[in-house]
């Protein structure tokens, strides 16, 4: 279990940072920069909530998958604490998103993050086949299309100026838990309606 956990900070880390730097540069240059995030989980092959939520075996890999989440989130909060030495306007751009989210409020971001999951899964399948197109094109398209990815979004969420994030924490918490359900429902939709274990 401390195996995957560590892994599992890894994975934060690499998301941690491809979020950084589409928070750097943002647009479409953004959301392709951050494709090194998933690139270097799948090189590394280290444990990511959305690259593993869609291919457990059953209910008793949910606690090892939730994990997965909490090392995920710790990896995110390392790099998050890097933001706020920056001299970039990370921060602002964090914020933007989370005040986006909560906008939106937590039935839509979980419907949303749906499509996100979907295209996580599919990325990660075919990159472990050598086929990289589906990841190259996918990411990009999850971040424009503005479907939310829990483990991207917990770094943004720590990379806010923290009296912000203070004021809002319980609809942060809410809206955060329906984005990693909608996730894993995205992750396994192709299992749901084709009822295939893999």
């Amino acid at each position: 279990m401390w195996k995957t956990f560590r892994s599992a900070i890894v994975a934060g880390i690499c998301i941690g940072i491809a979020g950084f730097g589409n928070l750097a540069v943002g647009g479409v240059v953004g959301a392709v920069i951050f494709a090194f995030g998933l690139s270097a989980v799948v090189c590394y092959k280290v444990r990511l909530y959305t690259g593993t939520a869609g291919f457990i075996s059953g209910p008793s890999e949910l606690g090892s998958l939730g994990m997965i989440l909490l090392g995920n989130i710790t990896g995110c909060l390392l790099v998050g604490l890097l933001t706020h030495a920056s001299p970039l306007p990370i921060n602002e751009a964090a914020q933007k998103i989370l005040e986006g989210r909560l906008g939106a409020g937590p039935w839509r971001c979980g419907l949303l993050a749906i499509g996100c999951g979907f295209i996580m899964t599919t990325a990660v399948k075919f990159a472990r086949q050598g086929q990289w197109l589906p990841l190259l094109f996918g990411v990009p398209l999850f971040i424009i299309c503005g479907f939310p990815h829990s483990i991207a979004d917990a770094f943004y969420y720590l990379a806010v100026p923290g009296a912000f994030l203070a004021a809002n924490a319980g609809k942060v918490l809410l809206v955060y838990v329906m984005i990693v359900l909608g996730n894993f429902v995205g992750c396994n939709l192709t299992r749901f309606i084709l009822w295939e274990k893999d």
